[in-house]
């Protein structure tokens, strides 16, 4: 959420770096309700004030005939006041909805451009593998080793749903305690384990709702909302909180699956596991002081990249123009993996700085020193990495041409085997 202040000091401004993202938002209306609500707290103010000094003045008076004349004029004051505070209330709770469409400002250092055409990939590690065999996409390999199962996973569930099975599910299971240990042990990161179901409240807290309300699972008998990612949740650990002195930075990682409703194109990602209603993903996570914020989202990029790099698979880094920031962050990176069989650069991981925008939503705050002025932190994310795209690189990376796969050296010992055969 914005401070209605920059809105109401640099409304010309605020509407030029959204348009900047490619999107609206309701800056008019915000700043009619705006108006609106400082008009009516002026008058009851004052009107209270008045009460207050002639309910002190009818106490004084002794004429009963111009003591009862003031209190019906208080009467009509308070009646007055109290209408005054139903609308009030009414104008807050619009403003307050109207100020959650309005998405996080970009950074100025965000190049600006209307899509992700506009994208800037700023280095390349590791060369695509050229094989002289026909290096096959995972859909086919998958099903071929027996560890991806789609006909069943469509049994079960539906379009979007897969199994693994024997090694396939064990290598996934690797990579996720593997990618933990890593945030863990080298990185510093304090592991969470999370509630997958959360109330509305963290929804809006995270700057979920109302926004993507339409793809999010929903409870709607116990109004539990289904995490998309740990972030959620992660965002809402400390939620209406004044952290201490010290405390900052604050540093988690935690491993979730994820549900969302993806909606689909005709003919866009239809096969294989890239994209679908569920997946997991190891999330990380930092509430940082304001000014160290931007130092930080470049140190979560390299930790991200150096799981690719130990995975030995190509990958780029990609920073995000304005047109494709999305609505929370202020500025943004991918990380994407090539994948040799389907011939395609896949997102493993996106990494952002969304600045106060979170913590004004969810309250949360620092001290500077003790008995200091309350300032909101600032809230970063990253995966490290998403699945199960992670898993479509290594499978079509490590190919054989006998139709096996090789497992990545890091993932040996997790998985209790070298190699992956029919």
């Amino acid at each position: 959420m914005l401070d209605i202040s920059l809105i109401r000091a640099k409304r010309d401004w605020v509407e030029g770096e959204i348009a900047k993202l490619n999107t609206k938002a309701p800056i008019a209306q915000i700043v009619a309700l705006d108006s609106c609500r400082r008009e009516l707290l002026t008058e009851a103010e004052e009107l209270k004030h008045r009460r207050n000094v002639v309910s002190k003045e009818i106490g004084r008076m002794k004429e009963a005939e111009d003591r009862q004349a003031k209190i019906t004029e208080m009467r009509a004051v308070s009646d007055r006041i109290q209408a005054l505070d139903k609308q009030l209330r009414q104008v807050n709770e619009e403003l307050r909805e109207a100020m959650l469409w309005v998405p996080n400002l970009p950074h100025y250092s965000v190049p600006v451009g209307p899509d992700e055409d506009h994208n800037i990939i700023l280095r390349d590690e590791g060369e695509p593998r050229e094989e002289d065999f026909k290096l096959l996409p995972h859909w086919d390999l998958g099903p071929k080793l027996g560890i991806i199962d789609f006909e069943r996973g469509v049994k079960l569930s539906g379009t979007r749903f897969y199994l693994l099975r024997g090694l396939g599910s064990r290598l996934q299971r690797a990579l996720i305690q593997w990618m933990l240990d890593v945030a863990v042990d080298q990185h510093g990161y304090t592991e969470m384990h999370l509630p997958l179901m959360v109330r509305a409240e963290m929804m809006v807290g995270a700057a979920q709702l109302p926004k993507f309300a339409d793809n999010i699972y929903h409870d709607a008998e116990e109004d539990f909302w289904w995490l998309g990612t740990a972030e959620i949740a992660l965002t809402n650990v400390h939620r209406d909180e004044i952290l201490p002195p010290d405390s900052l930075p604050i540093t988690y990682v935690a491993y979730t699956p994820c549900f969302r409703r993806e909606k689909m194109s005709a003919g866009r990602d239809v096969r294989g596991i890239k994209r679908g209603h569920q997946f997991d993903k190891v999330e990380m996570y930092r509430f940082t002081r304001p000014e160290t914020s931007y130092h930080a989202l470049e140190e979560m990029v390299e930790q991200a990249a150096y799981l690719c790099q130990a995975l030995e698979i190509p990958y780029r880094v990609v920073e995000m123009c304005t047109g494709d920031l999305g609505f929370q962050a202020s500025k943004k990176y991918d990380l994407e993996m090539w994948a040799p069989g389907c011939q395609e650069w896949l997102e493993v991981s996106s990494l952002s700085n969304c600045e106060d925008f979170q913590s004004r939503r969810a309250n949360i705050r620092f001290r500077r020193e003790k008995g200091g002025k309350p300032e909101f932190v600032h809230t970063l994310n990253g995966s490290a990495l998403a699945l199960p795209r992670v898993m479509i690189a290594i499978i079509e990376t490590y190919q054989q041409a006998d139709g096996s796969i090789t497992v990545p050296d890091v993932l040996q010992s997790y998985v209790g085997a070298s190699s992956i055969s029919a």
